[in-house]
This record gives C-alpha cells, sequence and structure tokens, in this order.
C-alpha cells in the first residue's frame, strides 16, 4: 500500500543516512585526533587505563628527571673523591722523601700544608644544588630513582640512598679548613726539623688509613653510579614500554580508519541517493490520477 501521509520507504532510508553521518562523524573524529579513545564515552575501561597510566608515566619522567640531578650530586662527589685520593698520595709521596735523612722538612712541610689546603678546597668546591656530600655529619643522603605503583594501587617514590656520615672527607669546614671525617688525621700531619722517623711511620699509617677508607667511599660512590645508570635506562624503556601499552588501548589505527572513511562516505552517497527515490515515489503518484 502506497500512502500519501506516510512515507515508511523515506523515513527507513532516513534512519538509515543518520546511523550512516553519525559513523562518519566518529570515524574523522578518529582520523583528525588519532584517537579511537578519546573520552570516557568511547570506551570507559580503556579510557580510564590509559588515564592512569599517562598519570604513572609522567611521574615517572619526573621521576627521571629527578634522576638526574641525583646523578650530577654522585658524580660531583665522585669527582671530588678521586682528586682527594690523588691529593692524599702526594702527601704519602712527600713523607716518603722525608724519610731521607739529608732532606729539607720543613720545605716539605710547605708542600703538605699546601696539599692540606687544597683537600680542603676539594671538599668544599663538591657542591651541587647546595648539597655537599664530602661536607657533612648527616648519616646518609638520597637520590631519586624511580615512581612505581603498588598492586594496591598506592603509589611511592623510590630512593637510592649514600652514608654521607660514613664516607664523608670532612664533618666540618671553617676558616677554609676542614675538621673530622675521613682526613680528620691526615690534617694533623706536621713536619719539623726535629721530626723523627717513627713519627714519619705514624703519619705513613694515618696516610694508608686515610687512602683505604676513600678507596671505599669511591667504591660506594661507584657503585652509587652504576644503580643510578641503570636506573635511568629501565626508567626509560619503561616509559617506552608503558607509552607503547596505553597507544594499543586509544590510539586509531589510521591505516584501518582511512579504509572506514572511504567506505562510510560511499554508504553516505549510496543512502541520500535513496532517500532521494524514496521521496520521489510519492510524487510518482501524481501520474495516477492524470487524464
Amino acid at each position: 500500500m502506497t500512502s500519501i501521509l506516510t512515507n515508511t520507504s523515506a523515513m527507513s532510508a532516513l534512519e538509515t543516512l543518520r546511523n550512516i553521518n553519525t559513523t562518519l562523524s566518529n570515524t574523522q573524529d578518529r582520523v583528525s585526533s588519532g584517537y579511537k579513545v578519546a573520552q570516557a564515552k568511547d570506551n570507559v575501561a580503556y579510557w580510564s587505563i590509559s588515564t592512569t597510566m599517562n598519570s604513572d608515566n609522567k611521574a615517572l619522567n619526573a621521576a627521571s628527571d629527578a634522576l638526574g640531578v641525583g646523578a650530577a650530586k654522585v658524580d660531583t662527589a665522585y669527582a671530588a673523591m678521586e682528586s682527594a685520593i690523588s691529593a692524599v698520595n702526594e702527601i704519602k709521596a712527600k713523607l716518603v722523601t722525608a724519610s731521607e735523612k739529608s732532606t729539607d722538612k720543613g720545605q716539605i712541610q710547605l708542600e703538605i700544608g699546601k696539599l692540606q689546603e687544597q683537600l680542603s678546597a676539594i671538599a668544599q668546591g663538591a657542591s651541587f644544588s647546595g648539597e655537599n656530600w664530602m661536607v657533612s655529619t648527616n648519616t646518609e643522603a638520597s637520590v631519586v630513582d624511580g615512581f612505581i605503583r603498588e598492586a594496591d594501587g598506592t603509589v611511592k617514590v623510590t630512593t637510592a640512598t649514600f652514608n654521607v656520615e660514613t664516607y664523608a672527607l670532612f664533618a666540618t669546614i671553617a676558616n677554609n679548613v676542614g675538621s673530622g671525617g675521613i682526613l680528620s688525621a691526615v690534617m694533623t700531619i706536621q713536619l719539623t726539623s726535629i721530626t723523627t722517623q717513627g713519627q714519619i711511620d705514624t703519619f705513613m699509617d694515618t696516610v694508608e688509613t686515610a687512602i683505604s677508607r676513600m678507596t671505599d667511599s669511591a667504591a660506594a660512590l661507584g657503585a652509587l653510579q652504576i644503580r643510578v645508570d641503570l636506573q635511568d635506562k629501565y626508567s626509560a624503556k619503561l616509559s617506552d614500554a608503558i607509552e607503547a601499552g596505553v597507544s594499543r588501548l586509544v590510539d586509531a589505527d589510521m591505516e584501518e580508519e582511512s579504509a572506514k572513511l572511504s567506505a562510510i562516505q560511499t554508504q553516505q552517497q549510496l543512502a541520500i541517493q535513496s532517500l532521494s527515490i524514496a521521496n520521489s515515489s510519492s510524487q510518482n503518484l501524481m501520474t495516477l490520477f492524470r487524464q
């Protein structure tokens, strides 16, 4: 039955066109934005996961930036420790020279005194961002090295620690002279013209003890450098993995969307033509009433 009041064919064609236009609009949005899940309404589960992981990834990147600051602190401390070991080795060499009876111990002391001043300068200059691990009485220092999310959803920042109290060259520096710490006894070495060989041997033992402790300190700093370097590489890989995982959830497949766009545009043209045909059927009724 054909009705002049209700055109069911046109209604059906119009509904089809509306659906096609909606699909076309969604596809165009995905093509223009690059996301298949841009809002919560697109896919609640994937949107929620991606939002959380993107937030965690930003925190991880911030931790990596902080790790860079920490690495600079460790490198600064290690450079100072290397220089201090070199200076103390020079003091050791001067003491060996002083063991020769014909040497002028007063002149040798002038050189040792300058090396002691250099040790204080080395430690005092080993500061980065206002923090000095070579002059401190703090129990330990820490370096931010990561950000993790526990299984229960709680988050925390992880750190690597360095025992400053044990490994610092000096506890304090006053009037450009260091005291306490690993080099406390080295700073008391004083040669005079009447210094005996027994006293020189005691000074040598003092220097050897200091070198041994500084070697341990340098080893601890070296181990921390390795930890920081490994964590930096791991953080970069982890960030890339998180980004790739989120991409699989929310990024649009541009090849697929392009193919869909072409197909839907063709469907739209056919739907428009179908609607036009359906609308023209009522006009065809007029031929029934022509004489």
